[in-house]
């Protein structure tokens, strides 16, 4: 309830120490030989989301009771051996910070601070020192913790450079000072620290730009493309008036093929239950995000809600991917089921299995302790598969009918002679390049948030955003149906799922760009973790905006040939 009485002891957690500019690269706070508490370590209990991200709570020392000032109190006295001093100086090297909590709120701090000491005539000389003392000031309100600040002396240091045995007396100060911010808006502070005033108009600025940009865009090529199409239903409309025989050309030519149903139907269909899935998924997200649940420092509360909401939105995939299968007269639906169940689960296995392999190795708080594995696995084994299953067999059961306008033909046409341009891989640059130009101001702000120390906490912004992204999405991915079709090439069911989800591998091609060029980032571990998860996420993307691609594309190849007569 946050409600303390004075002198009444309120404890703080050390949560994990590591390299600032390696997010994902934690340790436990007891693996630097800091104080330990008199009593032995106490663990505090953890909910699924803190463990995902991390969090490993332990009791320390530290005597910080409700409106208890110190001025100079003994934490503890040591002999830093020579093995304390070699983590040390490793840990101040590597510009180490460490994270705690005090009722709920976040603190950080750096370990310590590196000199650079230049004499003439001689190679500059790095001091390592170590910081003992800490001060922490608290605000209060009446009865309840307001705000927490820490704060290291720099003239109480260790020079810990040189020497195997060194005594140090760690020691801290506690001040406490009234304050008139009200309970409910204490953690308003770390919002407001998140984008500055300046930045924030900026960041407003920079959005509306590129969405006024992508809208012009997007209007000046759905006015061609309704005049181009406009032009046909006339040119056609005539054609069919006229009693002559007259050879039919562009994409009325491929009637008899445009619903022809692809190859791998059952991959085909797979991936669009997994999108649909996670199309749902992600609206389900920002529907949170949008009414306030996930408010900075809600520990893991994001994590926590994409896999209850995945695991939750797992029928949806069974089902589309069924009911579609069934539709393009596939018969082997349990291996559709199947297929659709790992397609996405699958590759998410290897990947974390690599990665939580590569934490283990380093003894880092990133690795998920067997217990939360086994909860994962529980809830998929439980919840996932069974829903992907029941969702598959109502989807198989469906009466629904493919609406196709338009009879196929008993045999394939002939494809002609294309040019260069008008294959997949280059298709795939055009379709990408105009949704990710919509979005890569917000990626920095993200890639900011969550490879790094800054709160992200417009969820407005990027929701409209997200909304833009579909839009063009959609848009692009129909154009180029349209021209494809207009060549007469009648195999646009897997390039339009390929085109719309070409922004994702875009993205991918800018996590290189961010990681080299924009953050410090560094080590195996930082890297693979980096790489391996939006790996993962911009996969998710693809197999998502492609079959939002495909969807779009589906509309509007129908709405086409039900405007014309077909024989």
């Amino acid at each position: 309830d946050h409600v303390y009485k004075v002198h009444e002891k309120v404890p703080l957690y050390a949560n994990k120490v590591g390299p600032f500019h390696n997010p994902s690269e934690t340790y436990e706070y007891y693996r630097l030989p800091f104080c330990p508490p008199e009593g032995g370590l106490e663990h505090k209990s953890e909910d699924l989301g803190e463990v995902l991200i991390g969090d490993r709570l332990v009791s320390t020392p530290y005597d910080i009771s409700f409106r208890v000032d110190h001025e100079n109190e003994k934490l503890c006295s040591k002999e830093l051996s020579t093995k304390d001093l070699k983590k040390f100086r490793k840990a101040v090297k590597d510009d180490y910070y460490f994270q705690m909590y005090y009722d709920d709120l976040p603190l950080w701090g750096f370990i310590g601070k590196v000199e650079k000491i230049l004499r003439p005539g001689q190679p500059a000389e790095m001091r390592y020192y170590l910081f003992t003392h800490v001060h922490f000031e608290i605000s209060y309100n009446n009865d309840r913790v307001i705000e927490i600040n820490v704060s290291t002396d720099p003239l109480r240091t260790v020079d810990i450079t040189e020497g195997d045995e060194i005594p140090v007396e760690f020691s801290y100060s506690v001040k406490w000072k009234e304050t008139s911010i009200p309970f409910d808006r204490r953690m308003e502070k770390y919002s407001r620290y998140s984008f500055l005033p300046q930045h924030l108009e900026i960041h407003w600025f920079s959005i509306i730009n590129s969405c006024v940009t992508v809208l012009l865009l997007t209007g000046f090529l759905a006015t061609i493309l309704m005049r181009v199409l406009k032009n046909d239903f006339i040119k056609y409309t005539r054609e069919e008036d006229s009693a002559e025989e007259q050879e039919e050309m562009g994409w009325k030519y491929v009637h008899g093929d445009v619903f022809r149903f692809p190859p791998q139907i059952s991959l085909f269909c797979a991936t669009i239950g997994t999108g649909t899935q996670l199309f749902t998924m992600v609206l389900c997200v920002f529907s949170l995000a949008l009414v306030g649940v996930f408010y900075p420092y809600n520990r893991g509360a994001l994590l926590t809600a994409i896999i209850v909401l995945y695991a939750l939105t797992s029928g949806i995939a069974g089902y589309v991917s069924a009911s579609n299968y069934k539709q393009m007269g596939g018969e082997q639906w349990v291996r559709n089921v199947l297929l659709t169940g790992s397609l996405y689960c699958g590759p998410l296995f290897f990947v974390f299995c690599f990665l939580n392999t590569v934490a283990i190795s380093y003894r880092s708080t990133a690795a998920l302790p067997f217990g939360t594995i086994c909860v994962i696995f529980v809830i998929w084994g439980l919840i996932t598969f069974p829903l992907t299953v029941l969702g598959g067999i109502a989807g198989k059961n469906t009466k629904t009918e493919f609406a196709a306008p338009c009879r196929t033909n008993k045999y394939p046409r002939e494809i002609p002679q294309l040019p260069w341009y008008r294959y997949t891989i280059p298709q795939m640059c055009m379709a990408g390049f105009l949704p990710f130009s919509a979005i890569y101001i917000e990626l920095y702000y993200i890639f900011a948030s969550v490879w790094g120390h800054k709160v992200y906490t417009i969820y407005s912004i990027l929701f409209i955003v997200f909304i833009i992204l579909l839009i063009v999405t959609a848009f692009i991915t129909i154009a180029l149906t349209y021209f494809q079709l207009a060549v007469e090439d009648h195999e646009w069911w897997w390039r339009s799922v390929m085109c719309g989800g070409s922004t994702g591998m875009f993205i991918y091609g800018y996590c290189f760009y961010y990681y080299f060029a924009r953050s410090d980032m560094s080590g195996f571990m930082q890297t693979s973790f980096f790489f391996g998860y939006m790996f993962m996420i911009c996969y998710g993307f693809f197999i998502m905006l492609g079959t939002v691609g495909y969807r779009a594309s589906l509309v509007f190849v129908r709405h086409i040939y039900k405007a014309i007569k077909c024989e």
